[in-house]
């Protein structure tokens, strides 16, 4: 798609700083379309008003407008954004040898990863292994574990819209404990926090946080 976009085929993001939109914004700045935001105050409870509740009955945030198209779910808005806009690089193509690995580790982020990191934040047994999505934790930390020894990246040499994925989420999960910091994971989230779209939107969700912040006060 051209980068220069209709208004009926404009992206919109609904965002709040410094939750899983953060990673949909992301997402927008590596790609380089242009694209608006539509701003939500979650401390405010925005997220939880009829307006926005007809975008996503959930209340919950990312969620990408694109002409009649809604996306939900990072993962999804990622997987959309990456097949829209091929010159970004961001995904193998159907036919890649590299596609079917990518589309792994973009779906064992949301069925494997994010489960058991609840669980373990909330100090909860993994269920039995017959009913559990992820098997246990320190099965999928080893998982991810032993990909990054293989590579700088998920697929190896190749960056993606999948190390998007998982560098944000590393970063905060690291960050407050939830996983180990092994070597591997230490070093892949040192290269993610370089990335230059990585700082851009920091400082875009600090400024956002800060006028909530004074709103509130």
């Amino acid at each position: 798609m051209s980068q220069d976009q209709s208004s009926a085929d404009r992206l919109t993001l609904y965002h709040s700083p410094n939750t899983r939109s953060s990673g949909a914004l992301l997402f927008l700045e590596e790609i380089g379309a242009p694209y608006d935001v539509l701003v939500l105050n979650m401390k405010a409870g925005e997220q939880r008003g009829a307006a926005y509740l007809a975008v996503n009955p959930m209340g919950k945030v990312p969620a990408l407008r694109h002409g009649d198209a809604l996306v939900t779910e990072q993962a999804a808005i990622a997987l959309y954004l990456a097949d829209l806009f091929p010159a970004a690089g961001l995904a193998p193509a159907i036919g890649d040898p590299l596609r079917g690995p990518y589309l792994r580790w973009m779906v064992y982020y949301g069925n494997c990863f994010e489960p058991a990191v609840v669980d373990r934040a909330r100090n909860l047994d993994a269920p039995p292994l017959a009913m559990s999505p992820y098997g246990r934790y320190e099965t999928v930390m080893e998982t991810v574990n032993a990909q990054l020894r293989q590579g700088p990246y998920l697929l190896g040499e190749r960056f993606s819209a999948a190390d998007l994925l998982w560098g944000m989420a590393l970063s905060w999960t690291t960050q407050f404990g939830l996983v180990p910091q092994t070597p591997e994971i230490k070093a892949y989230v040192a290269r993610h926090a370089a990335r230059p779209a990585v700082a851009r939107v920091a400082a875009r969700d600090a400024a956002l946080a800060a006028e909530h912040a004074a709103a509130a006060g």
